[in-house]
């Protein structure tokens, strides 16, 4: 029985595989394995399963399965042949060689052995080649390296070709070999700064993607070594060592996505113990003194991608508790501090930033209650530690460390904020004489004033005292900052109408005064931001973002400030979410009319929409935006350093993108301006949400653009995944709807797109569509189906049998929407003109073909009845018998009718069609020719 079985599900197996379902192929073949013992058919099974991984990809699973197979029946000539195809993707191609060497000695008339031979011939010897002289370059690179009487220019070239040779897999392996890392070693003991870095450079090629030369450098040159370089003042010295650090990291935890095979994988058995290490270190750079800001910014950036989980479906999260146990006072420690004291560290402007962000991602990655507990004890023994009536630095440090908390996880600052005396410290520090003070404390006022009631707290006690700084201060630092607080604080309300905090007209002085820094270009950037981020509160008041899109030289002097290469990330967030409100791309709640009329009657407030939220005054507001030149504004944003330009931020960028391509008319503008290209990042990478609304505004662009000019060169090939994702029935029908156009537009461009979509695995999603009952979401459907049917691969998914997908495309044919008709006409006519097997099977697969045919060759749009006489022709040339039968029908008659037609410019193909229909017939001897 078992045997049975397993037979069966073989049989199964290649039935998935012709269907090109390559998964459930494996997992067919996969079972029936279990299930016998019989060798020949083992055999025959792991062969199988091995093309199956080769057309997936997975040259290794390929490779493990032809072993296998081969280790049952030697002779085994598909076996041999697919492990040598798996090696030779693997790079192992001696061994690949060996393979086909024997597959041709076993059929040597075999042209495709043959030819695969020749090719892996050619390749090994020109790997030979470049090994050989890749040792002697490497020797005489490190000779004038090495050599102090070197020429400066030399010296230079020598560094650069030594750093593009570690790039290389090859390149980098031979300088290992060659004593490489010893010779490295005394280039980082010069002290001369180029050579240090071209060493740290090159170190980093040589780790990248191999877990034994990753852990060799590492303990060869020394974790404290290595952190030491990183805290110096050199701001490329520390990144070129922090990628360093990165790329061993990544090869020590598996992160550089490599199979790990062989004396690999058995020279590293456990790195735990240097990850641990490598993570202690970072921590202690971060309240070190000997350290600099870009060092400290470093060691914070490489805490950040590397401590918390990527995925939060992994259960283990130990290096976070890790860290939190061993080192969040440390990192607490960094977010309190405060630059216009004596004690403070050397910071940059991001340093704080980067603590807030690693404070709110090691919170989240926290699993339960209890974790969480433990990290807000933690926080309020460190804060109450640090208050002291009698040391005013402490009590600053204390608050300004609140502050950093409230912008990394808001509600565990929010619990903070209710210990006793953090407000009311707060406040007390606002009336203090030192400026210091006052900034510390209207900093954290602005932090803390984000959520509503807490707002009304500090406008029941604060607001009199920050009018009153804002009034005495000359400090411009401290005035912006106050304007800020008192910005966020009058749009506490958010976008609701009712809910204004401060009397009519004062929220627009506010964002006067904002404006006005934003222009003047003779205050510092620092400052300049606090202004962008007044008004990226203020302008959720309809009234505020009205003005400011009519004041363009303040438009224009915030997207200057965000195309400047500015290592300030705030900034890049202040500005798109002032064009997200400008543009009201936010998320608004649906308001349900039965809802509202209850919390009337229940005396309940109910949220009101400013006149100046509606859509008309919305497209006047994007109208000027664009013509201001948003657009380029934020093509530079997207280009911005990932460290910058956060997935948050991204997600802004996004919605913006998707509220300006609203309007048809103006995509052309958006294209023109380097919109589209733009688009493909935030489509790839980001949110979740905002890789769905930068696919949906690609959507609208590929839909009505030609796709050369929109995405040039290969970026086109880059537009398809973000759309293919859109045909998702979570996703809604405008969505849906544009994404389908989207496609169709590009699968009319070439055979490479078509191609690319099939690869996406597309198809099965627009058959999905073209059944169904939404009309507009049908024709698309169709429409892209009659575009893809050019590609052989799809019309192999028509000719298998067992589905219904040519059926379904003739009743199609059959509708009564004129533009269903044509699209579903058109893809018939690509099909049974390039598959004859087609042109019988759809004989076969419904009654009604007949009649529909007919329908169509009679249609009064002239492009249908055009389809239907081409798909009447390719039957007629198909096959004799199915010749006759259409002959002894009524189509014989139409065909007569339409052919004897004086044809003018508009029916001149329908006319000729249908006679070259006539001459076929009279070719075969049903007809003949009226003298």
């Amino acid at each position: 029985m078992a045997e049975a079985e397993a037979a069966q599900l073989k049989e199964e197996g290649n039935r998935h595989f012709q269907l090109q379902d390559y998964k459930a192929a494996t997992k067919s073949y996969s079972q029936a394995l279990k299930l016998t013992k019989d060798k020949a058919l083992l055999a025959t099974l792991y062969r199988n399963r091995a093309a199956c991984a080769l057309k997936m990809e997975s040259y290794a699973q390929a490779a493990s399965d032809a072993s296998r197979a081969i280790d049952i029946n030697s002779a085994d000539i598909k076996a041999l042949y697919r492990r040598c195809q798996a090696l030779e993707h693997l790079g192992k191609l001696d061994q690949a060689f060996k393979d086909v060497q024997r597959c041709a000695t076993l059929e040597p008339r075999n042209q495709n052995f043959q030819e695969t031979l020749r090719r892996l011939n050619t390749s090994i010897q020109e790997k030979l080649r470049v090994q050989f002289s890749t040792d002697s370059r490497v020797q005489k690179m490190f000779e004038i390296l090495l050599d102090e009487n070197s020429e400066a220019d030399k010296l230079e070239k020598a560094a650069n070709n030594l750093i593009v040779l570690g790039r290389e897999e090859a390149g980098a392996e031979r300088i290992f070999q060659s004593n490489g890392v010893a010779l490295l070693l005394q280039l980082l003991e010069t002290q001369r700064p180029e050579l240090i870095l071209a060493a740290v450079r090159t170190l980093s090629g040589i780790c990248t993607g191999h877990r034994a030369r990753a852990t060799v450098i590492l303990q060869a040159v020394r974790i404290d070594r290595i952190c030491s370089l990183m805290a110096m003042e050199s701001e490329e010295m520390s990144l070129a060592v922090c990628n360093l650090l990165q790329a061993i990291i990544d090869s020590l935890s598996g992160e550089d996505k490599r199979v790990h095979r062989g004396k690999e994988e058995a020279l590293v058995l456990d790195t735990k113990k240097d990850l641990k290490q490598i993570t202690s270190h970072l921590l202690d750079m971060l309240v070190s003194k000997k350290v600099s800001g870009q060092g400290r910014d470093q060691a914070l950036n490489l805490l950040n991608k590397n401590v918390p989980r990527k995925d939060l479906s992994i259960h283990d999260n130990s290096r976070t508790i890790y860290v939190v146990d061993n080192g969040l006072r440390k990192i607490l420690k960094v977010a309190g501090q405060v630059p216009d004291l004596p004690s403070c560290l050397p910071l940059t402007d991001n340093t704080r930033m980067l603590a807030s962000i690693l404070i709110s991602k090691l919170y989240d990655d926290l699993r339960c209650d209890p974790e969480r507990e433990h990290f807000r004890r933690i926080c309020e023994e460190y804060l109450t530690g640090k208050f002291d009536p009698q040391d005013m630095d402490k009590n600053v440090n204390a608050i300004q460390t609140v502050s950093g908390i409230l912008q990394g996880p808001f509600d565990l600052g929010n619990q903070l904020l209710g210990l006793k005396g953090v407000m009311e410290m707060m406040v007390a520090l606002c009336g203090s004489e030192r400026e210091a003070d006052q900034l510390v404390a209207v900093e954290a006022l602005i932090h803390a004033s984000t959520k509503l009631s807490r707002a009304t707290f500090i406008i029941t006690n604060g607001v009199s005292l920050l009018k009153q700084i804002y009034k005495t201060t000359k400090n411009e630092k401290i005035k912006i900052r106050t304007l800020v607080g008192l910005c966020k604080l009058g749009s506490a309300g958010g976008t609701d109408y009712g809910l204004r905090q401060f009397a009519e007209g004062s929220t627009e002085k506010l964002a006067k005064q904002c404006r006005k820094w934003l222009c003047n270009v003779a205050i510092d950037t620092r400052t300049r931001r606090w202004a962008v981020e007044g008004l990226a509160y203020l302008t959720l008041d309809a009234d505020v973002k009205d003005d400011f899109v009519q004041d363009i030289p303040a438009l224009q002097a915030m997207f200057e400030l965000a195309k400047a290469r500015t290592s300030d990330k705030t900034i890049l967030y202040s500005v798109a979410t002032t064009l997200v409100n400008c543009t009201n791309s936010y998320d608004v709640k649906e308001v349900i009319p039965e809802l509202v009329q209850l919390a009337k009657f229940s005396k309940q407030h109910v949220p009101e929409e400013h006149p100046k939220d509606k859509k008309d005054f919305v497209d006047i507001r994007v109208k000027r935006l664009l013509k201001a030149g948003v657009i380029s504004a934020l093509a530079c944003m997207v280009k911005a350093d990932s460290a910058i330009l956060t997935d948050q931020t991204k997600e802004l960028l996004a919605r913006v993108f998707l509220a300006l391509c609203d309007n048809p008319k103006d995509r052309g503008t958006i294209v023109a301006q380097g919109g589209g290209k733009a688009l493909i990042p935030l489509a790839l990478e980001g949110t979740d949400v905002g890789k769905v609304k930068a696919a949906h505004a690609l959507a609208k662009i590929a839909a009505v653009s030609n796709p050369d000019i929109a995405f040039p060169g290969e970026r086109v090939y880059e537009v398809v995944r973000p759309l293919v994702s859109l045909l998702d029935t979570q996703r809604d029908g405008l969505q849906n709807y544009e994404a389908l156009l989207g496609l169709t537009n590009l699968s009319g461009r070439s055979e490479k797109l078509r191609q690319k979509i099939f690869k996406e695995k597309a198809l099965p999603d627009i058959e999905n569509y073209m059944f169904e009952n939404h009309d507009q979401l049908r024709q698309a459907a169709t429409e892209c189906m009659c575009n893809m049917v050019v590609n052989k691969e799809v019309q192999e998914r028509f000719v298998a049998d067992g589905n219904d997908r040519l059926k379904l495309v003739v009743l199609l044919c059959g509708e009564d929407d004129e533009k269903l008709q044509n699209a579903a006409a058109g893809a018939l006519a690509m099909l049974t003109a390039a598959q004859k097997k087609l042109c019988i099977k759809m004989t076969q697969v419904t009654s009604q073909w007949l009649e529909i045919l007919q329908r169509l060759c009679l249609h009064d749009q002239l492009s249908v009845q055009h389809r239907g006489l081409v798909i009447a022709y390719n039957l007629l040339s198909a096959d004799a018998e199915l010749a006759k039968k259409l002959v002894e029908s009524e189509l014989l008659e139409i065909l007569t009718v339409v052919g004897k037609q004086e044809p003018d410019e508009k029916k001149a193909a329908v006319v000729q069609t249908a006679r070259e229909c006539l001459i076929k017939c009279m070719d075969y001897g049903f007809i003949k020719p009226v003298s």
